[in-house]
């Protein structure tokens, strides 16, 4: 809950947001600068002044708020209206493709971040490929019984499309094969042929059964830490939708039987559905008991494909891939993100998951800033990680046409170059009131959301 958060990881979560935002508004700042148009302030953080100077006509200052940043191309009188001028440096007498650069820049450079970040991982730890691999719970599962009958799969040929939908990188492909396709349907995965080069297919058939289950998915073996599965997936209906285990946890026992005992899931299957089983589980390097409803549910064996996620960095051909697929990372990302619009509206996804706000980023954070299993170089890697994601995230957000956003900028401009003449000035007021209203009811929407996120995962 929130009381656990340290202040470390609200540091971290500032810290992120800071960076990111910061480079956003050094984006609109550099680029201004290189075509010559008036900037009249640039601000590092926000809030109060700790100290400014000047140069060059340009205010600067370090406020205290560590926030972000902004720049400010216009001037105003003391009662705070923007002054008209004539002088050709100011921003809005520009040519228009020189606006159009500057509106541009921030979201370019959140996105050029995003692609340093994730090329900086990829050097470090190899990147994340399209190559076929076993995936989790390999033995038993749809692969291993293509493997044992269809000579044309190898490992390490190049997954392509998942039922006849292109996947662009590692991210969407891990959404395709685990929810883009049924679990109870049989998914087609198209590969290249990395001796060929050819196009071929496989057919991944589920095995559907019906077994008492807790609601979790966990790694295949037992941890020796602490003698528990570490749990991977949480399914929706897990304990009747009010979720006792979370990803990350490790089940240890249930009703006071290990989970490493060999005749476990014999003791297990003796269960009936709605029964009432106590869970003992580690969250974070304590040991915690809760009661939980198992229920009979339908199965499936897992899928068993998986991608290469650390591929080394060893030519210039794999660095090339690498960059090629840092680049392409953002549109995965979109791509999925429509996809789970999608789900939302399909009813197989809670809508406060979909936007996540400053409360729950902080909570994402603390959950690997926290985490007493984890390694001080994990940590490291996967809150680098965080914020690749969060600046491609921000990319995306600044692009919507949304005034208080560049996106609008961006649509103002464009308007003026089709017609020839700027938009008017009774809708340009219009279109702010409306995406006033909008930014609040995004910013309260992501509120909400963080706060039911919270309480459904920790009460």
């Amino acid at each position: 809950m929130l009381s656990d958060l340290s202040i470390w990881s609200i540091l971290v979560a500032i810290l992120i947001l800071g960076v990111v935002v910061t480079i956003h508004e050094m984006g609109h700042y550099w680029v201004a600068c290189l075509l010559k148009i008036k900037v009249y302030e640039v601000s590092f953080f926000v809030g109060p002044k700790l100290f400014s100077w000047k140069r060059k006509g340009v205010d600067y200052s370090v406020r205290a708020l560590p926030f972000g940043a902004y720049v400010r191309f216009n001037d105003f009188d003391e009662n705070g209206n923007m002054l008209d001028t004539d002088d050709p440096s100011f921003l809005l007498n520009q040519k228009r493709w020189k606006r159009l650069l500057v509106a541009l820049a921030g979201p370019f450079m959140n996105y050029f971040l995003g692609v340093v970040i994730f090329m900086g991982l990829f050097m470090a730890g190899g990147y994340y490929s399209l190559y076929a691999v076993p995936g989790s719970g390999y033995a038993g599962s749809q692969l291993e019984a293509v493997v044992q009958e269809d000579p044309n799969f190898h490992y390490l040929d190049k997954i392509e499309k998942i039922n006849g939908k292109k996947v662009i990188t590692a991210f969407d492909f891990i959404y395709e094969i685990d929810s883009g396709v049924p679990a109870t349907e049989p998914a087609t995965v198209t590969l290249i042929s990395a001796e060929t080069g050819e196009e071929y297919d496989i057919v991944l058939e589920p095995d559907v059964d019906h077994n008492i289950l807790i609601g979790i998915s966990h790694l295949d073996y037992v941890d020796p830490k602490y003698n528990g599965w570490q749990i991977v997936e949480v399914y929706e209906g897990h304990n009747d939708g009010d979720p006792v285990l979370k990803i990350g946890d490790y089940l240890t026992a249930v009703d006071g039987k290990s989970v490493a005992d060999e005749d476990f899931d014999q003791f297990f299957s003796n269960h009936q559905d709605g029964d009432k089983v106590t869970l003992t589980y580690i969250r974070n390097g304590h040991e915690l008991e809760d009661d939980c409803t198992v229920h009979m549910m339908t199965t499936t064996n897992p899928r068993g494909l998986g991608s290469y996620l650390g591929v080394p960095i060893d030519s210039a051909e794999r660095f090339f891939e690498a960059l090629e697929t840092s680049v392409k990372i953002p549109v995965s990302l979109v791509k999925v993100a429509y996809k789970m619009i999608g789900d939302v509206f399909e009813g197989h996804e809670k809508v406060y998951n979909m936007v996540q706000g400053p409360v729950g980023m902080t909570v994402s954070v603390s959950e690997v800033v926290d985490n007493v299993d984890s390694s001080f170089i994990d940590k490291v890697y996967n809150m680098v990680l965080m914020a690749g994601l969060i600046t491609i995230a921000v990319t995306i957000t600044n692009m919507l046409p949304i005034p208080g956003l560049d996106g609008i900028q961006v649509v103002y401009i464009l308007y003026e170059m089709i017609t020839g003449r700027p938009l008017s000035e009774k809708a340009e007021n219009v279109l702010l009131v409306v995406g006033f209203i909008l930014i609040l009811g995004l910013a309260a929407f992501a509120l909400v959301s963080d706060v039911l996120r919270i309480v459904f995962e920790y009460i």
